[in-house]
């Protein structure tokens, strides 16, 4: 059993090797995980009885889990996926939206310049696209990147993308904000692990038939490689029913909440198939309690080469936005403030103004 034990913000380095050597003597492990967190494995009992009434220590929490790191006892304030200066989590909601894919310059930049003007946080958008059939469209890959820099200049918008191979890590962080992992990479340990050797911000999507423990536990990998940055997106499961493509699982939603201290998103798009349920699943998911939502939202549908089905155009997103803040109010949350040209990324270039010419970088 592991037990986790949180320290006070005025610990002292001396009081906290202190207590490392006391817990080790009872322990058969111990971590230090940050200046005010520990980690002990063995028995419970005995790990307790070593810590006692110390004051350097403000709690303690024995947990029977497979996910130490993971578990909410572990952080029971729960915690924030931080993208420069946009905070996923802690009481805000943040809308992340864009095209399933990146398929041209004119179709990126017209996105995301509506994404931008209608208020959403920041832009998703597949470099690299994991297909059923070997056939369909699988991206741009590293070609992208000149793309994904020059929106980024030109909004200011945080970007996310999946990421699907662990050759592809280089590549994808010269030019993306937060990476994301797949429904069908959720199990893929030699990803996980690489992605959690990295710093950069995680969204980890459940598996189309994993459970919640299960999909805590792909979330364990990236958290014991060192990357504290990770938020679990649910996206629908599998079940018998066909009459919309996912089952969206909002009930897992709450057992995520008790759980886990990770920040919950929520991907309407790939659960309603439809372009018209997408709405309806994004309000249920925000008056739910989901920290967040990302949906697929693309300029000209009609022409889009991979899931257009599913995708809201471009012109309705003011109208969800609008929808959300009632459905986030209901919550006891609000949507993460709107502020242009202020969700630039430290070190990206300041965005130009929106009619302003652009060009490719050779």
């Amino acid at each position: 059993m592991t037990v986790v034990i949180v320290l006070r913000e005025a610990v002292t380095p001396a009081e906290r090797w202190r207590l490392v050597e006391r817990v080790g003597e009872s322990a058969a492990t111990v971590q230090v995980h940050s200046p005010t967190l520990l980690s002990a494995g063995g028995d419970a009992a005995a790990v307790q009885a070593a810590i006692g009434a110390d004051p350097a220590v403000h709690s303690v929490a024995a947990i029977p889990a497979d996910y130490p790191k993971a578990a909410r006892a572990s952080a029971p304030r729960g915690t924030t996926l931080r993208v420069g200066p946009l905070t996923v989590g802690g009481g805000e909601f943040a809308v992340i939206a864009g095209p399933c894919s990146v398929e041209s310059r004119d179709q990126l930049l017209t996105t995301a310049r509506a994404v931008h003007r209608a208020g959403a946080h920041a832009l998703r958008g597949g470099m690299f696209k994991p297909r059923t059939s070997p056939y369909s469209f699988q991206g741009l890959g590293a070609e992208a990147v000149d793309l994904v820099v020059e929106t980024k200049e030109v909004t200011g918008l945080p970007f996310v993308s999946e990421i699907v191979d662990v050759r592809d890590v280089e590549v994808m962080a010269e030019c993306v904000d937060v990476l994301q992992i797949g429904a069908r990479n959720m199990q893929n340990y030699a990803l996980l692990r690489e992605v959690g050797m990295t710093r950069i911000p995680v969204l980890l999507k459940r598996g189309l038939a994993a459970t919640v423990d299960e999909t805590l536990l792909a979330a364990e990998y990236l958290l014991d490689g060192g990357n504290d940055q990770v938020a679990i997106c649910e996206r629908g499961i599998r079940t018998f029913e066909n009459s919309y493509r996912f089952t969206l699982d909002l009930a897992a939603v709450a057992v995520f909440r008790e759980r886990t201290h990770l920040p919950i998103v929520v991907d309407p798009s790939h659960a309603a198939g439809q372009t018209g349920r997408v709405m309806p699943l994004a309000l249920a998911a925000a008056a739910g309690g989901a920290d967040g939502i990302i949906v697929e939202s693309h300029c000209d549908p009609a022409t889009a080469k991979c899931d257009g089905n599913q995708a809201l155009p471009t012109g309705d997103l003011p109208e969800l936005m609008r929808r959300l803040e009632y459905a986030v109010s209901a919550a006891g949350r609000r949507l993460v403030p709107h502020r242009p040209g202020l969700h630039r990324v430290a070190g990206a270039p300041r965005p130009v103004p929106q009619d302003a010419p652009v060009r490719i970088a050779s």
